[in-house]
Formats: structure tokens, sequence, C-alpha cells
């Protein structure tokens, strides 16, 4: 394998002046660069990745260079070392797999029109210009651009707009020079956009910008929590926000969620547009990504890792962020319960995997840099163990240590280690010696609690779901116990403390660890510690419930207890009125739903066990949303209504029908909390080809990108063969499903055994095209049937495949990680299925 070579080390960039002209017509730019430097070599490098370069200059002087296209590089010939200024003309292509200079489709009116923006991270910016396109080589940069412009187009850049007046005559849009910074966060849109923008309290122009397929006040909301979040930021890092703007566009086609080059945050459109129909759980959503973003305009962008083995020192922390900063903004929100409920059981779930990679890892080739950003790990787990920092420091030595990270650290480089002196210098702690465990390793421990001859033991040791090599792992582990007279850490393999029926009788209520489950590790009670907790569980608080169970049905797929144990802690939780409390008994249905086979008097019994647990929200709730109610009963309405409909609740199924009825003309305008379960409802009603016909024309014709995907969840609800085969003949077609969506269209058609085979069949006849459309953004082909696949024959259809792509780097840990999450799920299923088919049918009696 090549490793990475890091040019740096043979010229450092001071300062790029970039001319870039554009023709949108043809997908071709022109550029033209004069880029300031210590040369450090008389032969340095510059990476560059599918560019023509016609000249290299310095002083007049032309200068030997020669491309490398198998390293993405230039290598060129200095006349000598120092300081040095190169002038370079180069051609290059427009792409369209959504990195570097790429389009972006949508049509109003029914004209086709298109958007031409950039995606550089995490190493696409050499595509766009030659550079030392390296996280540590950061550098001021100048941005100038001309292209066939339209009336009422327009260029947003990472800067405000200089030279107006000379740009009304020449054509060339020229943005005031940045501050230092790396050449991935380079950015720029053009296009016919239109926005709305605001002031924060110390004068930062704050925009958002889209395409005008959508209507403007789709921007007022994103606007908003933009504008509070950076003034909460401000307050809290003890930092100005550095720049004079913070623009955020909506971008028709993106590859990721968001991204956060510095002042001018791209988005896919789901995550920054809404209007007054959208959910509460997609305002909640959009809001966490917009804070999440301008979490890295500090986290990230003022302050930068060195390498992208760093990249949780971006990530975590502004996965972390995101949701301290809506606690604070909007308190009635409880976000902080979002993230037990999703961000949490992602990284649990993941991090059990034996071949997990941890949050601080190596990279050696150019191809894993995208395999860091694995949403599990980096962001969940990484943020999860931020929090669990948090509260060991306090949240004043935290506070205080991040402001002198950022005053110390400011437009320069860190490594982890940078941070951990000063956390520790604000707090008086060894934060190294404790977060090392927990950065350097993979996984997770499990503390074992149990009582023998009156002495507590405590224990730990690496959890595991599935095949494993045990490497003996210990963790510092902050045990965070609601009992006094228990250590703060358990740092070592095993701890036993004696009398434990005098620590017992001096506290009160069931002994229980890592209480309001801030901390990375599962606990496992054991005897009379379980059934002291499960006693008290009904009146513990809604964390602690939902930790609970999480735990309960990780140990069953770990084969540490039997599944079909969990069964009869549904009901008695299902009139609870709390959303953490019923996500984790969704999850548990979710997780019994692998022993049932569909079509099968066993998915009757199950379907009736569902409609039990949701009957009461059902009839409690309604269709309708109330006027001021909880937040937490609008998101536990949608879920109810769709889970009952799915279950085929008759009384649920009859309203779905007569609603669709009322309003077939006119379903986009449906309360959007409601509007899945009709649309689904009605494809298990009155399935037809007329109904998918209708509703893949709604699906292409909306531009409300969350209707769009309830669309796409109730066509997934179709089990006609002919049916089926017209929505895979669709899926290479991108003016009805863009490149973006094909991870999400390949999820939902894999999540039901029905189509899951074929889904899969087309994935494969199809892997050369999903390569060079999406390139490295193909991952979810490889996760999704790794999450769904349950029997032995897929096992072997899953090796047969992707045994042949295990020397591709970027695919290599994905391919192994699947095969052994499928292997797990087939022998849970076969050790657990009887009794589990058995304790279902004795709950439904």
């Amino acid at each position: 394998m090549t490793a990475v070579e890091r040019y740096i080390n043979t010229f450092v960039p001071e300062h790029y002046d970039l001319f870039l002209d554009i023709n949108r017509k043809d997908k071709t730019f022109t550029g033209q660069l004069v880029l300031s430097g210590q040369a450090q070599s008389d032969r340095i490098s510059l990476h560059q990745k599918d560019l023509t370069i016609t000249s290299v200059s310095s002083s007049g002087q032309a200068l030997a260079f020669e491309h490398d296209h198998a390293k993405e590089a230039v290598h060129i010939q200095l006349p000598e070392t120092g300081q040095v200024s190169l002038t370079l003309t180069y051609s290059g292509q427009i792409t369209d797999n959504m990195t570097g200079i790429y389009p972006s489709y949508y049509t109003v009116d029914g004209v086709q029109k298109e958007v031409i923006s950039t995606q550089f991270e995490s190493h696409f910016a050499r595509q766009a210009f030659p550079s030392i396109d390296e996280p540590e080589a950061k550098a001021t940069f100048d941005l100038s651009i001309r292209f066939d412009q339209e009336e009422g187009e327009i260029v947003l850049s990472n800067m405000p707009e200089i030279d107006v007046d000379r740009r009304k005559e020449t054509g060339i849009w020229r943005f005031d020079t940045t501050p230092r910074m790396s050449s991935y966060l380079l950015a720029f849109a053009i296009g016919d956009l239109h926005g709305q923008t605001a002031k924060t309290k110390n004068g930062t122009t704050v925009g958002v910008f889209a395409t005008r397929a959508h209507r403007l006040d789709k921007t007022d909301f994103a606007l908003d929590i933009a504008t509070r979040v950076i003034e909460f930021y401000e307050d809290y890092f003890g930092v100005k926000y550095p720049i004079p703007l913070s623009y955020h566009v909506g971008l028709p086609d993106f590859s990721a969620g968001a991204m956060e080059n510095w002042g001018l945050i791209t988005y896919r459109e789901i995550y920054l547009l809404a209007d007054k129909n959208a959910t509460v759980k997609v305002r909640q959503n959009l809001a966490l990504v917009i804070a999440h973003e301008v979490a890295h305009q500090w986290f990230g962008n003022l302050v930068t890792m060195a390498w992208w083995d760093d990249l949780w020192l971006n990530e975590s922390f502004a996965n972390m962020m995101e949701y301290l900063a809506l606690d604070a903004i909007e308190p009635s929100w409880n976000i902080l319960e979002d993230f037990q409920a999703t961000g949490v059981p992602a990284a649990l779930t993941r991090d059990a995997t034996d071949g997990v990679q941890s949050v601080h890892m190596d990279v050696h080739h150019p191809d894993e840099i995208d395999t860091l950003f694995d949403p599990a790990i980096v962001y969940a787990k990484g943020s999860r163990l931020m929090v669990m920092l948090h509260r060991w420091l306090g949240d004043e030595a935290f506070r205080n240590g991040l402001r002198q990270y950022f005053m110390t650290h400011q437009y320069q480089n860190t490594i982890g280690q940078n941070l951990w002196d000063c956390l520790a210098e604000q707090s008086g702690k060894d934060v190294a010696g404790f977060m090392d465990s927990w950065l350097e390793q993979p996984g997770y421990p499990l503390v074992t609690a149990r009582v023998e001859d009156d002495t507590l033991i405590l224990r730990q040791e690496q959890f595991f779901i599935g095949d494993h090599e045990d490497k003996e792992r210990l963790w510092q582990i902050p045990l965070n116990s609601n009992w006094t007279g228990l250590p703060d850490t358990l740092s070592e393999r095993e701890i036993r403390i004696s009398n434990y029926s005098q620590l017992k009788a001096s506290n009160q209520g069931a002994l229980r660890l890592n209480t309001e489950n801030t901390a990375h590790y599962l606990t496992n009670y054991e005897g009379e510690l379980l059934d002291a907790v499960l006693a008290d569980l009904p009146d513990l608080s809604p964390i602690d419930k939902r930790q609970i169970l999480q735990e309960r049905r990780l140990l069953a797929e770990s084969g540490q207890l039997s599944y079909a144990e969990l069964v009869p802690l549904l009901l008695p939780l299902a009139k609870e009125p709390s959303y953490l409390v019923m996500s984790s008994i969704r999850e548990l249905l979710g997780g019994l739903s692998d022993f049932i086979d569909e079509g099968s008097p066993e998915y009757d019994q199950f379907n009736t066990l569902r409609c039990q647990v949701y009957r009461h929200h059902y009839e409690r709730l309604g269709w309708q949303a109330i006027a001021g109610e909880p937040d937490e009963d609008a998101i536990l309405r949608e879920w109810t209504l769709s889970s009952l409909v799915s279950a085929d609740y008759a009384p649920a199924l009859a309203q779905a029908s007569a609603i669709f009825q009322d309003n077939q003309e006119k379903l986009e305008d449906l309360p959007a909390h409601m509007r899945v379960a009709v649309l689904i409802g009605q494809m298990k009603t009155a399935p037809s080809d007329e109904l998918i016909t209708t509703y893949l024309r709604e699906y292409v014709g909306t531009v409300d990108s969350s209707y769009r995907y309830q669309i796409l969840a109730a066509l997934a609800w179709n089990r006609s063969d002919k049916g089926l085969q017209f929505l895979l003949s669709q899926l290479k077609d991108k003016t009805i499903v863009k490149p973006q969506d094909l991870g999400r269209w390949y999820a939902y058609l894999s999540a039901y055994e029905f189509s899951r085979q074929q889904a899969w069949d087309w994935a494969c006849v199809n892997w050369d095209w999903l390569t060079e459309t999406l390139g490295n953004d193909r991952t979810d082909f490889i996760k999704v049937p790794a999450n769904n696949f349950k029997t032995d024959h897929e096992l072997e259809q899953y090796r047969a495949f992707f045994e042949t792509k295990l020397e591709d780097p970027g695919l290599n840990r994905l391919i192994n990680m699947g095969i052994k999450q499928i292997a797990a799920r087939v022998a849970m299923i076969d050790r657990n299925k009887e009794a589990v088919l058995a304790a279902i049918a004795e709950a439904t009696k």
C-alpha cells in the first residue's frame, strides 16, 4: 500500500491568488494561480487531480514540471529554495459526482437549472486548483471568478465580495482575503440564488440562501437558529466569530449532510430549509446540523487538526457542541434526550463489532481518509466521549480549557495532546491519562456487577457482539454511581468491595452505575442487583429507563441473555409518555422483527404485539396536532400513526384511507406528521400500478425533501413484482433519483424481505456504475445489507460479492465488519428464535 506523501515537507504555502473562469455549458474551467510560500527543496510537489497544467513560472522564468496522475501531483523544479512565488495556468473539468467543482440540478417552472458549487473536504481541492491539499498547509486565499453569467445570478464565497463596481464592468467577482485556513475550507456557489440576512449582536452578517425553486420563507427557521447559535458559541468559547459573514446555502445535490466551509456552509436542502408544515423532528434535526456546522467555525476552521488522524478534534467536539448549543437556546426541546435516542445507540451498536476503528486512527493511504468519516464512531462515539469528559471535568473547567485552547492555537493546527494540555491546566486533572484508553482503543467495556459472600464485585471486559478476539483491553471507567461508598473510577480488571450489606443499608434504591448514561460503557447487573434494578424500573427517570432497556437489548444481541427475556418488558412500559422510553421500545420492536418472517403466522402475531404497544398512544393522541402540546407528543404521534398503519391496525388503516380519499389531489399539503402514515396506508390497502406512478410523479415534482422521503417510505411498501422492477429501473435516471439519494432508496427497498433480494441483485449488477457515480460515497451499499441480512444464504452472498473487493483500502474495514455483523445476527436468530416466537405468542394471548 502506498503511504501518504506529505507535500508540506517540500513547500509551505502562504497565499493563493486564484482566478477561475468557469464554462457551465462545456463543464470546464480554466485557472490562473499565483502561489507564494517557502520552498524547502528545489524540487517541490503540489497536489492536482485531473488538471491539465499548461505552464509554471516564477519571476517570469518558465519552470520545468511533470504531471504525476498516479500520485495526484505535479512535480516542479525550482532554481533555488526559500521564498518563491509561482504562477500556474491550467484547465480542468467540472465533475458530476459531487466532489471538487460540481453542478447541482433543479427545476423551476419546468425548466432545468443548475448551481455550481464546491466540495473540497477531505482532499478534493486539488480537483479545482494546484495546492498543498493537506490540513496543516494553512494559507490565505484571494478568489476571483468569472462565469457565463445570466441575469439575476450571483456568486457566494467564504468572504464578502469586493470591487463590486469593477465587477459590473468586467464580470469578474472578487472576494476579500480569507484568514489563514486549510485548502479544504475554500468554497463558492454560483447560480440563481436568493436568501435573507440578519446580524448577530457582534455584527456578523448571517445569511441563508437557496435556489428559487424554494420560497424565501423556507429560510426563516434556519436564519434564526444560525444567528442565535453563533451568539451562543461566542459567549461559550470566549472568542468572537472571526470573519465578517456566516452564509448558509442549500444545494439540490450534496453528498454529505453539510460542510463547514469557513463563512459559506453548504447543506443538503433537507438540513437547511423548512416550512411551517415541517415536523418537530425535521426542525430539530435541521437545527442540530446548523449548530454542528457553526461549531466547526471554531473546532476545525479557527483551530484545525494537523492531519486526518485527529479528525475527531473537529467532528467529535462539533457533534457534542450542537447539543449543548441547542439545549441553551431552546431548552424546551430537551434536545439532550435526542442524543440518547440517536447518537448513543448508534455508537454502542457499531462499536461492539470487532474490527471497528478507534476514534483516533492512523491514515496510511489517501483512500483511507474518507473511511474516517464513520458517523457512529468519529461523530457519535466521539461526542459521547466528550460528554463523558465534560462531566468528569465539570462545566467550568471544560469551558475554560476550551477558551484557552482557542486563544492559544487560533489559526494554527493541533494534535489531541494540545487540547488535553489546556483542559488539564484548567482542571488540574490528568486528562490525557483519562482519555487515551478511550480514543486510542476500539470498542468499549462491559462492567459486570454482582454480589458474592457480601462482597460487591465490579469487573470490566470488552463488550462484543459476534465473533471476536479479546485483546484484554482496559479503560479508565468513570463509575458515576448513584450510591456513595464506591470509587470514582474503575481502572483495573476487577475491584471487590466488602460489606455489601452495610453499603446497601447506607444508600437508597437499587445500585446503578453510569447514571445519566453519559459514559461509554454498559453495565450487566446480575442476581439480586438486577432484581433490584428491575423492581425500581417504573419509578426511574426516562433516561434511566431507556438506558436499562438499551443495555438489556445489547446484552441479548451479544448472547449474554435470551432475547425472549425482553418481550415481557414491552407492554408494561407501553403507556409511557416519554419520547426516550418509547424510542427504546421502538428499538426493541425493531430487534424482534429480525426473528419474524414476512407473511408467516408469526408475522401476524408480531403485528398484534406492535398494535398493543402503540394503541394507548393512538387513542390518546389521535391524528390531529393539538395546539400547545409538548414536542414529545408530536413526535410520538408521528411514530404511532406510521407504526400502526405498518402493523395493519384496522382503525388506523381505515382513517388513513379516508384521509387519502379526501386529499388525493393535494397530498403534499397534508400535515407532515400524518402524511407518511396516509401514504403507506394507501399503498397497503389499495396498491396499484397507477398509485406507484402517482407517488413517483409526486416524488419528482416536489422540492420538499421531507415529503420526498415520505413518498419513498410508502413506495417501499409496494408488494408487486412488476412495481418493484419498475422502481429499480428508475434508479439510474438522475432526473428521477438524485445520486445523493441512491443510498436512501437502497436502504428503504432493503428494509423488507419482499424487495431485499432484488435490491441486492440490482446493486451487485450495477456496482461499477455506482462506483463511477458515487465514488467513495457508495458505502451505504456495503452498510445497508450488513444491517439487514439475517440468513446463511444472505451471508454467503455478501461474502462472495464483497470479499473480492477487500484490496480496496477505502472498503476493507467496512466489508470485514459487515461480514461479522451479519454472522452475529444469523447466530443470534438461530439461538433465540424459538424462544422469542413463544414469548410473542404468550404476550399476545
